[in-house]
């Protein structure tokens, strides 16, 4: 994979067929957070607690990542096409110099905090390689959105 690559968990899928998420404006809090020496495994990670384990530490890092700001659900597309697109914030942590490793997150993880059943759903993940140097430490989404979904 390339920096930057990632996909959506199994169980995400599964859980929003199921009406679980509330993804958009000021629907349930999204966290993300970043992992250290993370192996993905998108067919039976579902939940924070399958992932945390890898969960950096540092200065300018709390514990369970930062919340997204201004998620938002739209509809795009075509006369042919239909497009689902969820978005929000670039994310930012200040001042971040991760302890006890090479200064570079294996992977960022998107999940929800507020799903009960199951407890913090896992959504997706991307690789992410830039190493940290104790300043401002930005991921940047896509400009076509966090996740789109093309019928």
């Amino acid at each position: 994979m390339a920096e930057g690559d990632g996909s959506c968990y199994q169980g995400f899928v599964r859980y929003v067929m199921e009406g679980k998420f509330n993804l958009d404006t000021g629907g349930d809090t999204l966290k993300v957070a970043l992992l250290t020496g993370y192996t993905p495994a998108i067919h039976t990670h579902e939940t924070w607690t399958a992932v945390s384990g890898s969960e950096v530490t540092g200065t300018g890092y709390s514990a369970g990542g930062e919340t997204l700001a201004n998620q938002v659900v739209s509809e795009t597309g075509t006369a042919t096409t239909s497009k689902g697109k969820f978005d929000g914030d670039n994310v930012t942590w200040t001042g971040l110099n991760i302890a006890g490793t090479s200064a570079a997150p294996s992977h960022a993880v998107l999940y929800d905090d507020t799903v009960t059943a199951p407890a913090d759903a896992l959504i997706a993940y991307w690789e992410v390689t830039t190493a940290t140097n104790g300043g401002d430490y930005t991921l940047n989404w896509n400009t076509a959105g966090i996740i789109t979904i093309s019928v």
